[in-house]
């Protein structure tokens, strides 16, 4: 199987993912309390996915942690959600005037940063691809307010290629350039911006799960394969849906969930009936990220077949929760999949094909591939990490502006 990679990598479950909780790990390191002005086009709950979850993690720990914390987003309709009482920090809301390609354009953005960035300490906006965020750059040329943005991955999922080739180079450069500091994920991501001249200080801050809500758990007997992502064909639905379609004919109780949406879920849809499996596929839609662990545990495999991405959180969370994973080979995941599943070359149906099977097949395969991957999760990539490194950077980037 050419397009089939495996780490050799073995590894046991950790007694307790608490090994990640209560530790320096956990610990905010920054020196002082800070103001922080967020700036992220989406937030949880208003918008489920990777980044407006992380926005809202970050915000919500730091503000737990005794950081003032402001956030400011768009509107989708549903602002009660984000302004109740579990939410320990500030929301403001913008109208939205239009969304391409999935990004909220939200000029008001621009009235709130001047308004607000007198009492801010530092400006932490989130992903260069946001229209918000090229703003708060713009905007950062002529303050004394250090900015530092988080990259979220260098290309979009739902913008065309031909205009990413013209965005990347000049308002996505010009994003990244104004800001004070520059955070990532991976060293992939890394260096891929210093390979663009990126101008500020890089820092490779890992994403994080929470390794409490994200654990393993007994569950019924498994006969699902999950996937989790924007339904676009930068995440390989396509190949996703004939891979099933081909291990449908040899695992007559094997089922397929989707959760997520997007502008081509009808697309997808006509697409099952055309194959043949539209009664064992499932269209879940999006659902509340507390609803996720149990999908993960009940789970034999989770699937990512992306052309693209940073370091995604679905991988990470499955991960901990002790579910194998198969993901496409892409440079900054295959690290973090070894040993814990499988990870193939993008677009190759057959190789996906294998690599299940391969896992649907062999039970202590499965159980090997869960624990590593836990493991890895509650050692590597435990969200209090994640926040506290982030809060440490912020603070040295407002203490040197100072």
């Amino acid at each position: 199987m050419s397009s089939l990679h495996r780490s050799n990598g073995t590894g046991a479950l950790a007694a307790s993912d608490s090994a990640s909780h209560g530790t320096a790990d956990e610990t905010d390191r920054s020196t002082r309390s800070l103001s922080i002005l967020r700036v992220a086009a989406d937030l949880y709950p208003e918008v489920t996915g990777g980044f407006p979850i992380h926005a809202h993690e970050m915000s919500k720990r730091q503000a737990e942690n005794g950081h003032d914390v402001t956030v400011l987003t768009a509107s989708h309709g549903a602002a009660e959600k984000t302004a109740g009482a579990e939410t320990p920090y500030s929301v403001v809301h913008h109208r939205q005037l239009a969304r391409p390609f999935g990004n909220s354009i939200t000029p008001g953005v621009a009235a709130s940063l001047r308004d607000r960035l007198p009492d801010a300490d530092v400006v932490h906006a989130h992903s260069h691809l946001c229209f918000s965020t090229n703003v708060a750059a713009g905007i950062a040329r002529f303050s004394d307010v250090p900015l530092v943005i988080t990259n979220h991955g260098l290309m979009s999922q739902t913008a065309p290629a031909w205009l990413q080739k013209l965005f990347i180079p000049t308002v996505g450069q010009f994003t990244f350039n104004a800001a004070d500091r520059v955070l990532c994920y991976t060293e992939t991501d890394r260096r891929r911006l210093a390979e663009r001249n990126v101008e500020p200080p890089i820092d490779v801050v890992e994403n994080g799960v929470n390794c409490q809500r994200f654990a393993p758990a007994d569950t019924p007997e498994k006969r699902q394969l999950l996937f989790v992502g924007r339904l676009t064909d930068r995440k390989g639905l396509p190949t996703l849906l004939d891979t099933f379609e081909r291990l449908a004919q040899s695992y007559p109780e094997l089922t397929l969930k989707i959760v997520g949406d997007g502008p081509r879920r009808n697309r997808y849809e006509k697409r099952c009936r055309r194959l043949g499996i539209a009664d064992r596929v499932t269209f879940a839609g999006t659902l509340p990220n507390d609803a996720m662990p149990r999908l993960y545990r009940e789970s034999l495999v989770s699937v990512l077949s992306s052309h693209n991405e940073g370091l995604p959180r679905t991988v990470l969370e499955a991960m901990a929760c002790g579910t194998p994973v198969v993901t496409s080979a892409l440079p900054q995941l295959e690290p973090v999949v070894a040993g814990a599943g499988f990870t193939v070359e993008p677009g190759s149906t057959s190789g996906f094909v294998d690599a299940i099977s391969t896992l649907v097949d062999d039970e202590a395969m499965r159980e090997q591939c869960g624990a590593v991957g836990h493991r890895r999760v509650v050692e590597n990539y435990a969200w209090g990490r994640t926040v506290a490194e982030t809060t440490e950077i912020l603070g040295e980037v407002a203490t040197h502006a100072d």
